[in-house]
């Protein structure tokens, strides 16, 4: 995934994703709040912030929010969110989440929701979020991820992780930016071998209308024919994504993943 790709997929959605109901007001929006209790001396750095309701929401709680990204047009968003919150503590840089141009040791926290899919490599993220955080600092994520056996109980470990990667070709058809999303295990597993000692975790269900989480990619008409089948046809997929009707419209659920982690001394 190069920078390009995302930037091209991202530029025209920006005012989309600024008014998306899951990305400004979904449970996992206040609920990373709670799992984290910000300190009010604290400066945070949101990466891949997007239209910026991640750092918008940190900010009251905190002395500095930086809320950066890739893609001007999120970052002309966020800085319209901010003016309109009245959010005299946020501001915007332009940064890559790999590489992340800030000084180390220079924040308490580093927020990070819904785009962890996007990066190219995550432990690389994971391992430059640990530079720029202070000794006990602390990270948190939120993300779509992959089945698991809980949710398709009865299926073999092998078939477990085809459906993952049978999910993970569903939304790269949808937004060809996509990387990959991971696992409950191994966003666990990332953040331990980095020195972070998980604090808390939780896995949340998101509802997701169909129709606008096409429109927001701008879809063809024969790339969300693809679509509809996939989520709809028999398969361990379908069991995951649970598809069904409501008022007339298709909708289907995401797992959203969330984890609080410290950095260890």
């Amino acid at each position: 995934m190069s920078q390009t790709l995302v930037q091209q997929q991202f530029g025209p959605s920006a005012k989309h994703y600024a008014e998306c109901e899951v990305h400004r007001s979904g449970a996992s929006l206040n609920r990373v709040v709670e799992l984290v209790g910000p300190h009010r001396n604290w400066r945070v750095l949101d990466v891949a912030t997007g239209a910026g309701h991640t750092a918008a929401i940190f900010a009251p709680h905190v002395a500095e929010v930086v809320a950066s990204d890739i893609t001007d047009e999120m970052l002309g968003q966020t800085e319209a969110l901010a003016r309109e919150k009245g959010l005299g503590n946020l501001r915007t840089a332009k940064a890559e989440a790999g590489e992340l141009p800030f000084d180390a040791a220079s924040f308490d926290l580093v927020t990070c929701r819904l785009a962890a899919h996007h990066f190219p490599d995550i432990a690389q993220f994971v391992a430059a979020a640990r530079r720029v955080l202070k000794p006990g600092g602390r990270i948190a994520v939120v993300d779509n991820v992959t089945p698991d056996a809980e949710r398709l109980a009865g299926l073999t470990d092998d078939q477990i992780r085809e459906a993952g990667v049978a999910y993970n070709a569903f939304e790269k058809l949808r937004d060809p930016s996509h990387a990959r999303a991971l696992s409950v295990d191994e966003w666990v597993g990332i953040l331990d071998k980095a020195g972070f000692t998980v604090l808390a975790r939780e896995q949340i269900g998101k509802e997701m209308g169909f129709q606008p989480w096409v429109d927001r990619m701008r879809c063809g008409p024969q790339t969300v024919a693809e679509l509809e089948q996939l989520l709809c046809a028999t398969s361990p997929l379908s069991t995951f994504l649970m598809p069904r009707e409501i008022d007339g419209d298709l909708h289907f659920t995401l797992q959203e993943f969330i984890v609080v982690a410290e950095l260890s001394d």
